[in-house]
C-alpha cells in the first residue's frame, strides 16, 4: 500500500486554498472539518460497545486492558490510561504502551513507529485473557501491528482503532473500530480529525467500561477515596448529592468508612453498618447498585 492509498494521507479538496485565506476563514474551515467527527464516531458505536463488553469480561476475570500506539495515537492512549485512576480509582488495570517510551511523549521519535519488533517486545506484558487495543490512524503502523500480533499469540483478544476502515489489518483482530474521518485539513496531519475521533473513542470506551464495572453510582464518581482534605470535601458533596442527607451525616459516614466513598454510600443508602456495606460491595464485585439490591433482597 502506498501513502496516497491511505484515507488519512489523501489531499482534502475543501482546503486546497487554506494558505491564502484570512485567519477567520482558516478557522472556519478547520471547524467545519472537526464538526464531521462526532457523526463518524457515532457510526462505530456498535464496535466500541463490543470492545467494552470484552473488556468488562476481561477485567472482571482479573485481566488488563493494554493500549499500543505511536505518535499522536500513543500520546492519546497514555492520557486516557493516566486519567482513569484519579477519576475512577482503578489502578494498573488499563495501561498504555507508547512507541519510544516516555521520551517520545514530549518529543517525536519518528523511527520507532516502524519497528514491529519493538511492538512485539512491548507486548511481552500482555497475558492470556487480557485485551490489547492498537491505535493507529493509518491502520497499519508496524509498531502497533507487531504488538497486536504478539498479543494474539499469547491468547489475548485484540482490537484496532484506526481512521482507515479498509485497513487489511482490521481482518486480523477481533474488533476493528475503523473511523471514516477522511482527509485532513493539512494533508497527513492526523493529529487533527483522526486524533479528535480517537480521543472521542477512547473517552467513550474507557468511561463506559468504568460505568459497566460499577465504578460510578448514577453519574457520580464514587470510586475515589478521601486521601486529603480537598478530596474529602468533594466526596462529602458527592455523598450529599447521592443520598440527599445533610453534611454532618455524610462526613461521619465517610469517616466511619475510612474514607471509602462506596462503603459510605452503601452504608447510608442501605442503612447498614460499614462492615456490612463492605461485605455487600465485595459480593457485588464493587457495584453500588448491585450491593444495595443484595441488601434489600437478602
Amino acid at each position: 500500500m502506498i501513502e496516497c492509498d491511505l484515507p488519512t494521507e489523501s489531499r482534502n479538496p475543501r482546503t486546497v486554498d487554506v494558505d491564502v485565506l484570512p485567519t477567520i476563514e482558516v478557522l472556519r474551515l478547520i471547524n467545519d472539518e472537526d464538526a464531521k467527527v462526532p457523526a463518524v464516531v457515532a457510526a462505530v458505536l456498535p464496535e466500541i460497545a463490543e470492545l467494552v463488553d470484552l473488556a468488562v469480561e476481561s477485567l472482571r476475570a482479573g485481566g488488563r486492558v493494554h493500549y499500543f500506539g505511536a505518535g499522536t495515537s500513543g500520546r492519546l492512549a497514555v492520557i486516557d490510561a493516566a486519567e482513569l485512576p484519579p477519576t475512577f480509582g482503578l489502578w494498573g488495570r488499563v495501561v498504555a504502551h507508547h512507541a519510544g517510551g516516555l521520551g517520545a511523549l514530549s518529543q517525536a521519535i519518528e523511527d520507532v513507529e516502524d519497528d514491529a519488533d519493538l511492538g512485539a517486545r512491548d507486548a511481552a506484558d500482555v497475558h492470556p485473557g487480557d485485551i490489547a487495543v492498537g491505535i493507529a490512524a493509518s491502520g497499519r503502523t508496524p509498531y502497533v501491528i507487531g504488538a497486536l500480533r504478539a498479543a494474539a499469540r499469547t491468547g489475548a483478544r485484540t482490537a484496532l482503532v484506526s481512521a482507515n476502515p479498509r485497513s487489511p489489518y482490521g481482518q486480523e483482530v477481533d474488533i476493528h473500530i475503523g473511523m471514516a474521518t477522511g482527509p485532513e485539513v493539512i494533508t497527513g496531519s492526523t493529529r487533527m480529525k483522526a486524533g479528535t475521533a480517537t480521543k472521542l473513542v477512547l473517552n467513550a470506551f474507557s468511561t463506559t467500561l468504568m460505568i459497566r464495572l460499577g465504578r460510578t453510582y448514577s453519574n457520580l464518581m464514587v470510586s475515589v477515596n478521601a486521601v486529603n482534605d480537598k478530596l474529602r470535601a468533594r466526596l462529602v458533596r458527592i455523598l450529599i448529592e447521592a443520598t440527599g442527607m445533610d453534611t454532618e451525616t455524610c462526613e461521619n459516614a465517610l469517616s466511619e468508612a475510612g474514607g471509602d466513598t462506596k462503603v459510605a454510600l452503601v452504608s447510608l443508602l442501605g442503612e447498614v453498618s460499614t462492615s456490612r456495606a463492605t461485605l455487600a460491595l465485595q459480593e457485588a464485585h464493587g457495584g453500588v447498585r448491585e450491593a444495595l439490591r443484595r441488601l434489600r433482597t437478602g
